[in-house]
């Protein structure tokens, strides 16, 4: 009876937390929605149901995965920005969270004010990839192809306006290769034209990427990150392939309504700090190639800001004309 009471007691103990910091501030009482900005199936739908999974064992409250897809992300975001500061409302956002408030002349929200930052869950390199047979084995290498040649090869990438296409962008300013680009509607379609030879070059993230470059049906030349990836080991990083200070991490992370309580944005980062601890998360996140990497939410604030003043750089020095 007695081991039965310690188990009791012990269960109780793990549960306190959540449940007193949740009574204190009477949330959630009802079910919350999860705003995915993109179509089912891909990365950022992944990831949000995995992590609202984790969010409704936690707190007792369904977090629904309300996928709205279209324009680069803005139609999801722009319904999140004008909800209420409430705590119901939370976005999955990715980096386009930022090209957007650049790329766009006017858009139906601001990036910093309409929203409340909780949270950057994990980052993921972006991937430059060729089909097995392109000529070229490296970056450094396609870089020394004369541009007569290179602005001929089609670079295909998920979209005008994207994180791929940004990065390119970053690139042809830094080392002055240009290339074709080809913007496709999504990064799924850019690779299987990659696969099929269809084109010769493809940028883009890493989770639809690695699987192709392991089978040999595409080649690595290059990735964005600090540091070469485990799971892709021998594919250089920008850096080491000539081009210095070029890192772009691919982030995704879960915001707000602007104007949601400190106490609920303090809940759900505890609460989404606890779900990045699980073994079967951190499984999930590694075999998609996806990094985990808390912040909290002025630190997320801060890299949202500084994304924002990157990518209004880029567009300016590469001469895009904002929509």
């Amino acid at each position: 009876m007695r081991i039965i009471l310690t188990a009791i007691a012990t269960l109780l103990a793990l549960y306190q937390p959540v449940l007193a910091t949740a009574a204190d501030i009477s949330y959630p009482t009802r079910p919350v929605r999860l705003v995915v900005p993109y179509a089912p199936g891909g990365g950022s739908d992944i990831t949000g149901r995995m992590l609202g999974q984790k969010l409704s064992e936690r707190l007792g409250q369904t977090f629904v995965i309300d996928t709205r897809p279209g324009a680069a992300s803005l139609i999801g975001t722009e319904i999140v920005a004008k909800a209420a500061g409430d705590g119901y409302t939370l976005i999955l956002a990715d980096v386009p969270h930022t090209i957007n408030a650049v790329m766009f002349a006017k858009p139906p929200y601001d990036a910093l004010k309409d929203f409340s930052p909780i949270m950057r869950v994990a980052t993921t390199p972006q991937v430059f990839a060729a089909h097995p047979s392109f000529k070229a084995n490296s970056l450094k290498e396609l870089i020394a192809m004369p541009r007569a040649q290179t602005e001929k090869l089609a670079l295909g990438t998920s979209g005008q306006g994207g994180s791929p296409h940004m990065t390119y962008e970053l690139l042809r300013i830094k080392t002055g290769l240009v290339l074709n680009h080809v913007p496709y509607k999504g990064g799924g379609p850019a690779i299987s034209d990659l696969v099929a030879n269809q084109i010769p070059l493809a940028l883009n993230g890493s989770p639809p990427v690695v699987p192709h470059i392991k089978a040999g049906r595409i080649k690595g030349l290059a990735m964005s990150g600090a540091t070469r990836h485990p799971l892709l080991p021998g594919v250089p990083t920008f850096i080491e392939s000539g081009v210095p200070d070029f890192v772009v991490a691919h982030w995704y992370g879960v915001l707000a309504s602007g104007g949601t309580p400190p106490a609920i944005v303090k809940l759900l980062h505890q609460e989404l700090a606890r779900a990045l601890e699980q073994p079967d998360v951190k499984e999930r996140f590694a075999s998609l190639a996806l990094d985990i990497a808390p912040l909290g939410p002025d630190e997320f604030r801060k890299l949202i800001e500084a994304d924002v003043k990157r990518w209004k750089e880029v567009v300016t020095q590469s001469g895009i004309k904002p929509n």
